[in-house]
């Protein structure tokens, strides 16, 4: 049986919750601070709301999705587990490491599912991407670098890095299979205490480094994940439309009598089965309901993206969280 999944949060991403658990016949209710709010989606949906106070208790339904300000997830998180539920919890989990692991070992002492929205895990090209380093086409993984920019959206708690960074860290994990060993970040405040623009660079213990690039003050969007491999070197681009949103560089580079020399070759194009990433990562959380396995996106790869977005952090003169 398909599981009852409720949505707690029915903001901007709790509403993209909403309506993909609609069309995948999981959605049993929703739920907000906002009567009104949680009202007019159950009426559009066709489901139950539920006032917050009363969601965990219910034994109707099977999951929670938790898409809040980030300052509540861990709380509602342990609250939702312990009340017997799976829980997605979208990113980030948490505003401190300590409160992300309590949240995770809630949910393993209670056996639940604990499941985090990395949503660009669960991308086709990203999953390509990562099958085609597996089979070793880009040879030796030497720099990774991620730039995720645009106008928008300002947040009071978040800034730039603990709103956008999330994802990729995520991929950039994925990708190097461990933590960084250093670690530092770099920002600047241009509106208020919050950082609009964050720089961090990481370095891990197999020699990779990598940096990532994120902005909410920016003219023009980008969302590009660049590999440099020894052999070739892969860009995963998501402005992109689908026949190009994977591309494998095969340049050369040699020494030739002591001088550098270099080809640069045309990109080819790695055909990608078109899915919707969302729908693609609420399905898993369904099926790890239904199986019980291990998310590929649990809680222990939460915390460590929470530790590198803690160690990238810098506070600001002004009083505020920046990076």
């Amino acid at each position: 049986m398909t599981p009852r999944i409720a949505v707690l949060g029915c903001g901007y991403w709790g509403s993209n919750h909403i309506r993909t658990l609609k069309s995948l016949g999981a959605l049993h209710s929703v739920s907000d601070v906002s009567a009104a709010r949680a009202e007019g989606f159950a009426a559009e949906q066709d489901c139950l709301a539920i006032p917050p106070e009363e969601l965990f208790g219910r034994d109707d339904i099977d999951g929670i999705v938790l898409a809040l300000p980030p300052q509540f997830h861990a709380a509602n998180a342990i609250k939702a587990v312990e009340a017997g539920k799976d829980v997605l919890v979208e990113k980030p989990i948490a505003l401190t490491v300590p409160d992300a692991e309590r949240a995770v070992a809630a949910a393993r002492a209670n056996n639940r599912v604990f499941m985090v929205g990395h949503v660009l895990r669960f991308h086709p090209a990203f999953e390509q991407l990562l099958a085609l380093i597996s089979a070793g086409e880009l040879g030796t993984v030497k720099y990774i670098h991620s730039h995720r920019l645009g106008l928008g959206k300002f947040h009071t708690e978040n800034d730039a890095l603990w709103d956008l960074a999330p994802h990729d860290l995520s991929m950039i994990l994925a990708i190097t299979g461990s933590e960084p060993v250093e670690v530092r970040g770099e920002g600047a405040a241009l509106l208020d205490k919050l950082s609009d623009f964050a720089h961090v660079h990481m370095r891990f213990a197999s020699g990779v480094r990598s940096h990532l690039f994120a902005s909410r003050l920016n003219p023009y969007r980008e969302r590009r994940l660049t590999v440099v491999g020894e052999k070739a070197m892969a860009v995963f681009d998501d402005i992109e439309p689908w026949p190009r949103k994977l591309a494998v560089y095969r340049h050369a580079v040699w020494q030739d009598s002591g001088q550098w020399a270099f080809t640069a070759n045309e990109p080819s194009y790695v055909a990608v089965g078109e899915g919707l990433p969302l729908t693609r990562e609420l399905e898993h959380f369904l099926h790890c309901i239904q199986t019980r396995a291990e998310p590929r996106t649990d809680g222990e790869e939460a915390i460590r993206v929470l530790r590198v977005l803690t160690a990238g952090t810098v506070v600001h003169d002004t009083g505020g969280r920046g990076s």
